[in-house]
């Protein structure tokens, strides 16, 4: 069977004279499934009818749409002639298309927190299928704990390999879903190979993880935190059946070795594990109206697989994985976090010069991209050069729904508030003359430039 894909190249349509991007067929089919179904979803599924995820769900559907979200209008100053409107992200969580630009950043964060000189590596701690349900029901309570008892487990790890007591790095991002969509909770986390010794003010490089003392630790730590934050008698009988079941210990994988080869970019080696949404466009196949079918990757089998499901469990798949207003699902802990990080940096670069020869090579840092980088990256053109006269285009006009207009170009130039000393051409494409600013003229930091 052929595996289907949708071209996410971005087609450039007209719109009131302006060009704007032409959304892939697969973002009109996730919008039009929320659109058509999302009413009735809530009706059969209460723990849903709240302003929280009606808004989640109102983002979601304007988002591409400037007229609902905002724009930013660019016009050819020079010729007056070419246009361009980009309408404002929503950033709602449920959006796919924001997922792309949310993975871009993250990146760009989490590679300006890594330690040079030290190894690091990936690391997934997960769950018996058993315990999913209890985690989906107590989520508040528990997602938290969660990220922290993985963080004890893996400092237990590494204090009884060195012998001494270390403090390690981690940056560690929870997901909610599996390859299919599914509940699925486990963490993914960006750790070092190794710790601080605070009492020998020196960092302690570990060669290798055992897996073995990893998977029977990790059972532990997990258990313990379920019976400490979910004090109830169902709780004691699923731990006590997770113990019995599970004498060998729970799944978890350790990537070996440099993570990747030379570790140039870690992060954006991670990024599709640890912040990509529940799905991707490109893997919505077909919607008929009631059923939706995409495919993906399986874990077993490695082959791809099609899962052909009602609309309102896909749309249950998607909003299971909204966390709660404020919950934090990237955080920092040991040496990575951000309130040492600067501290503990000069310490162990100090302390990784005595030791020659464990790790050589630089962290890339990876800056974050522009809307037009990503634009020029997508469509391979420049979306803010002239069509008529390749000029570099500049910002003309601001708006947002609730404030209006923010910014407006053509009111600047009529106050003599324009600080720009070129000629500039009139909107009607006439000759254009050199603007002054008046006194007090104030400058402007704009985005998109």
């Amino acid at each position: 069977m052929v595996e289907k894909r949708y071209h996410t190249q971005l087609n450039t349509a007209q719109r009131d004279g302006l060009m704007t991007a032409a959304p892939p067929p697969a973002w009109s089919v996730f919008k039009q499934v929320f659109t058509e179904h999302w009413d009735g979803f809530t009706r059969v599924h209460p723990r849903y009818q709240t302003r929280y995820y009606a808004g989640l769900v109102e983002q979601m559907l304007g988002c591409g749409n400037p007229d609902t979200m905002g724009y930013i209008e660019y016009r050819c100053l020079q010729c007056g002639e070419g246009t361009h409107r980009v309408a404002m992200s929503c950033k709602s969580s449920l959006c796919l298309r924001c997922a792309k630009v949310y993975v871009d950043n993250w990146v760009s964060q989490v590679s300006t927190m890594l330690h040079e000189g030290v190894i690091y590596r990936h690391i997934v701690l997960t769950m018996p299928a058993m315990l999913r349900q209890t985690f989906y029901q107590h989520a508040k309570d528990v997602l938290s704990p969660f990220i922290r008892c993985g963080v004890r487990c893996l400092d237990d790890v590494w204090s009884r390999l060195s012998g001494q007591a270390l403090k390690g790095g981690y940056i560690v991002v929870i997901q909610t879903h599996g390859r299919n969509g599914q509940y699925n909770p486990h963490l993914h986390i960006i750790g070092t190979s190794g710790g601080w010794d605070a009492q020998g003010k020196q960092w302690r490089h570990l060669d290798y993880v055992p897996y073995r003392l990893l998977r029977k630790k990790w059972p532990w730590h997990l258990l313990t935190m379920l019976r400490q934050t979910v004090k109830t008698k169902e709780i004691i009988r699923l731990v006590d059946a997770c113990y019995t079941r599970y004498r060998e210990g729970f799944v978890t994988h350790v990537q070996k070795g440099d993570v990747p080869a030379r570790y140039q970019s870690l992060a954006r080696y991670l990024a599709k594990y640890v912040v990509s949404p529940p799905i991707s466009l490109r893997r919505i196949d077909h919607y008929d109206g009631q059923r939706v079918t995409y495919h993906y990757r399986s874990h077993t089998s490695e082959r791809v697989e099609w899962a052909t499901v009602a609309v309102y469990t896909f749309i249950g798949r998607m909003v299971q994985h909204v966390f709660p207003k404020g919950f934090q699902r990237i955080r920092y802990y040991g040496v990575q976090a951000t309130k040492t990080f600067a501290t503990l940096k000069g310490l162990i670069q100090e302390a990784l010069a005595k030791i020659k020869g464990i790790v050589k090579g630089a962290i890339k840092i990876i800056a974050p991209l522009t809307y037009r980088q990503r634009y020029q990256q997508s469509t391979g053109r420049d979306p803010l050069r002239c069509p008529y006269c390749q000029a570099e285009m500049g910002v003309w006009k601001i708006w947002h729904p609730k404030y209006g207009v923010i910014y407006d170009e053509l009111e600047a130039m009529k106050r003599g508030k324009y600080a720009s000393q070129e000629p500039r051409a009139a909107p009607t494409g006439s000759a254009g003359r050199t603007v002054w600013p008046a006194a007090g003229g104030i400058s402007l930091s704009l985005p998109g430039l």
